[in-house]
């Protein structure tokens, strides 16, 4: 990557809009690694951090995946122009803790792939990890196919599910050891999914309670500014989970999409968490860039009626 990014500025911004756009927290996590390292510029960062909607992707997907299909599209759009944009006025990163080294994978965590040998050995005498994943998708795609989960008639979504499930236990019955334990099992399932569950089950509890107690979908509607306004501003909080309510509060019609979009450009999960360690310049920086980005957007598109 370092090497295919240190051609063109738009090669940059594409590629790096690309992996913001991927769901989950790995291609803005790659991005920011790389601007450390000074291999792509700080418009590259801002195109990753306004198309990526880290774990909220994943959530999207399964609760409105049409819209949140064409929202990645958008945002991606929108960041490789906010990235153009950014470097354009020439404005400096931090250089104060330039990293000169790259800390890669090497002998005994390497990922030898379809290892056949290694595969079935590993396949009769499964770990708890794999034996547990390995399992769990099995159930889910039987689920699938079942009607259990899902929509009961066979449409894209159901087929989707099918095949990121059939996907799914392919990858489990087929990666190294090290891959289940380290970034399946320690990194997905034990730290990602119970975040996600919490803040998806307490956004959805408290608008619950918001609405049973201040009618919390006349209240929006009746003050869509502040709802944009909050929206984007939840988004400056670099973590995975506040923007779930947004998410959760446009998927039952309380607030517009422009509210969505706003959020969405703001915030970026945990992709940003690194860059906290090392420049809370540089991380001041984009994050204000992308809160006027998604003020400036999200306001344009609630003044069309969005």
């Amino acid at each position: 990557l370092r090497s295919a990014l240190s051609g063109s500025r738009w090669t940059q911004y594409v590629v790096a809009a690309a992996l913001g756009a991927t769901p989950g927290c790995l291609g803005a996590f790659v991005v920011v690694a790389l601007f450390i390292h000074r291999s792509v510029r700080l418009g590259a960062v801002v195109a990753c951090m306004v198309a990526t909607s880290g774990d909220e992707a994943f959530v999207m997907l399964a609760m409105f995946p049409r819209t949140a299909l064409l929202l990645t599209l958008v945002l991606a759009l929108i960041g490789i122009l906010a990235g153009v944009l950014t470097d354009s006025f020439n404005i400096s990163p931090s250089r104060d803790r330039e990293c000169t080294g790259m800390v890669v994978h090497d002998g005994a965590a390497s990922c030898r792939c379809f290892d056949m040998p290694t595969i079935l050995v590993e396949l009769r005498r499964p770990s708890a990890a794999r034996g547990a994943l390995g399992v769990g998708t099995l159930l889910f795609v039987l689920g699938v196919v079942s009607g259990t989960v899902g929509p009961a008639e066979w449409n894209w979504i159901r087929t989707t599910y099918l095949g990121v499930g059939l996907f799914s236990m392919f990858v489990v019955g087929t990666v190294p050891e090290h891959f289940i334990e380290e970034h399946l099992w320690r990194h997905i399932v034990v730290r990602h999914a119970p975040r996600i569950f919490l803040w998806t089950l307490a956004s959805m509890t408290l608008i619950a309670g918001l609405d049973a107690s201040i009618n919390a979908e006349a209240f929006l509607r009746h003050n869509p500014w502040l709802a944009h306004v909050g929206a984007a501003g939840l988004g400056l909080v670099p973590e995975s989970g506040p923007h779930l309510l947004v998410v959760t509060l446009y998927a039952a019609g309380n607030v517009p999409l422009s509210a969505l979009i706003a959020s969405s450009i703001v915030q970026d999960g945990h992709g940003m968490l690194p860059l906290i360690a090392h420049s809370w310049r540089d991380f001041i920086t984009v994050k204000a860039i992308n809160l006027v980005t998604g003020i400036l957007v999200g306001g344009a598109l609630m003044m069309a009626g969005r």
